[in-house]
């Protein structure tokens, strides 16, 4: 097993062990925030297709179909993607990150939130890139990641932790422009803000 098939495994497999915890500490999370920046950008009123990208159980999944938008879910974790699909009854792709097959422009927008923190630094310009594809001229990635910068072991999770300037010089170099960001939880201190997220948009 190289190195990269032992990252995603052992990292799916913790999800895997762990889903209904995981479930239940986190289906209640308010990320209206986050709902709010990634939806922002796109006019009042117009059905997207989306993707929720490292959807998990389903909660987010959930809250935009709600919406009435067209809604799939992606997630590497065998048992996230059953409970993503009795949760929701949206399709649900079950795709490794670093092995993902997506439809070229499908997608108006891709929300990621607490998901692409777990791809490996040396692989995460070709997984930007097969996002990029895969989204409308246009189109907006939302991601949540906590901040920082450090790579590696979490336990059983793989992270690999960035601030703002690194994650902007990723985006910026597979062809997305920033078009804001922000830390979180909101009305903390900085030093209480663990996490920060972004709102790209695909460059025409």
């Amino acid at each position: 097993m190289n190195r990269l098939t032992e990252i995603e495994s052992i990292t799916i497999s913790h999800y895997d062990q762990n889903a209904d915890s995981f479930w239940h500490g986190t289906k209640d999370h308010n990320v209206t925030q986050n709902y709010a920046a990634f939806l922002a950008p796109f006019p009042a009123g117009k059905i997207l297709d989306i993707l929720d990208f490292g959807c998990g159980p389903g909660r987010d999944v959930k809250y935009f179909q709600s919406l009435g938008h067209r809604t799939v879910g992606l997630d590497g974790s065998k048992m996230f993607c059953r409970m993503a699909r009795q949760y929701t009854q949206c399709e649900i792709l079950q795709q490794n990150f670093l092995k993902l097959t997506l439809a070229q422009l499908a997608f108006d927008g891709i929300f990621a939130n607490a998901s692409l923190f777990h791809v490996p630094s040396q692989e995460l310009p070709r997984v930007l890139t097969e996002l990029h594809a895969a989204l409308r001229p246009g189109g907006i990635l939302f991601l949540s990641n906590p901040r920082g910068n450090q790579e590696g072991w979490n336990g059983q999770r793989y992270g690999h932790y960035m601030q703002f300037q690194d994650s902007q010089a990723y985006l910026e170099g597979v062809g997305f422009e920033i078009l804001d960001h922000y830390y979180r939880p909101p009305g903390k201190p900085v030093n209480e803000q663990p996490w920060l997220a972004i709102v790209s948009r695909k460059l025409i």
